[in-house]
């Protein structure tokens, strides 16, 4: 059976398992690994552990090293470069007047390829705008169009309840949440008490929902601060 780490490329995000490829390995460490945008730098959220080959996601990518110095100085460059990525877009759609919000840039660990993920109520032309930036970073870029919900798991920030925000805390990915979730609560139904920063409503209206007084068989996905959010996290997702 091969023996997997899971990694975990952000906080918040889903962990991934890849093969250890016979490298010592522990909960905490940084590794380079490989995936299909290329090799990405992570950290062992879990593992190592002997896995069943039927039980994984095929094919199952390889842990390529521990990360060493020149690792994390790289990890310091690509964000010096995403602070520079970020002036220069903002000016490129003050240029072209374009209707949309830059929210967050990313550089792949090599520098092949850098996101700007952005908000926009409707479709944007952005292709001169990549054009230039092309011509200025030399590199590819993507354009990835996100919710307002995406925009609060980015930039983090404090919930009505004085702590972190769950999207941004420990949730991996966003459940649907609606007002009937309330009523079954008993609670009110003020649009400005169920609505988190990101104006929709806050995902924590889901974690008792469905359940009776005192029903602790089946419990929902709790927030994190009362319980370990890894036991929701998948146990096989393919490489990021």
């Amino acid at each position: 059976m091969p023996t997997v780490v899971g990694v975990r490329f952000k906080k918040a995000c889903k962990i991934y398992d890849f093969d250890v490829n016979n490298i010592e390995l522990k909960p905490s460490d940084q590794v380079i690994v490989e995936t299909e945008k290329g090799m990405a730098m992570g950290k062992v959220a879990r593992g190592p552990i002997e896995r069943n080959a039927s039980s994984l996601v095929h094919p199952l990518k390889k842990v390529i090293r521990k990360a060493v110095e020149s690792d994390m100085e790289r990890l310091e460059f690509n964000k010096e470069k995403e602070a520079e990525a970020a002036s220069i877009c903002k000016r490129e759609i003050d240029k072209y007047s374009l209707a949309m919000k830059l929210i967050n840039v990313e550089y792949l660990f090599d520098s092949s390829k850098v996101i700007f993920s952005f908000i926009s109520e409707n479709r944007v032309d952005f292709r001169e705008l990549v054009k230039d930036m092309a011509n200025e970073l030399h590199t590819r870029i993507e354009m990835k169009q996100i919710g307002v919900r995406d925009e609060a798991k980015m930039l983090g920030g404090i919930g009505p309840c004085g702590r972190m925000l769950c999207c941004s805390a420990h949730m991996v990915n966003f459940e649907p949440v609606s007002v009937k979730m309330a009523k079954e609560q008993n609670l009110s139904l003020n649009p400005a008490k169920l609505s988190g920063v990101c104006g929709r409503l806050m995902c924590c209206l889901s974690y008792e929902a469905g359940q009776s007084a005192g029903d602790t068989a089946n419990p929902a996905s709790n927030c994190c601060h009362s319980n370990n959010p890894s036991q929701s996290q998948p146990s096989s997702l393919p490489g990021a």
